[in-house]
């Protein structure tokens, strides 16, 4: 029973080891690289929305079914490329000389550089029906991925804070 004990031992020994997963390294990636990179493309994604420039938007947003921007309106849950283009269409018919303004950006990344998250918070001035408007204080949170080398929104989500107003001011 001993010998038999002896000669099991090493053998489990060498199983447990040839069955331990290997330590996988993670490429390098350049941190500061993706952190610029993000930073262009939530400017270019305001630039667009300024712009009413649908098809850089397109490029921005991943193109799933089961991307979601969650927007200020109590009921606005825009989940899929169509249903953002859909409720931006509206916005842009209705709103002129739209102005964004970013400040107090924060940009997260995990450490293999393929998902981030962002926030930053956005004035958003615009002119309806013949007056001047502006959000100020609007914040937006959000995550991308990196697809194919791309970074792409995946989910985004705009509030207003309760003690922000909307105000009528000439610009």
């Amino acid at each position: 029973m001993k010998k038999t004990m002896l000669l099991l031992i090493p053998l489990f020994l060498l199983g447990v080891a040839g069955c331990a997963p290997e330590v996988e390294k993670c490429p390098e990636v350049d941190l500061e690289k993706e952190m610029s990179e993000i930073r262009t493309l939530l400017e270019q994604y305001e630039l667009a929305r300024e712009n009413e420039d649908f098809s850089t938007i397109e490029i921005i947003w991943a193109n799933d079914d089961n991307i979601l921007l969650i927007g200020t309106e109590s009921h606005e849950e825009l989940k899929g490329i169509d249903a953002i283009k859909k409720a931006m269409a509206r916005q842009f018919n209705e709103f002129e000389n739209t102005l964004i303004n970013i400040s107090d950006q924060k940009i997260g990344i995990n450490k293999s550089g393929t998902t981030a998250w962002f926030y930053e918070m956005l004035d958003y001035n615009f002119i309806y029906q013949g007056e001047d408007m502006v959000f100020e204080g609007i914040r937006f949170t959000g995550v991308l991925e990196k697809r194919d080398g791309q970074w792409k929104l995946v989910q985004g989500h705009l509030s207003i804070p309760y003690e922000a107003e909307i105000k009528e001011e000439a610009r």
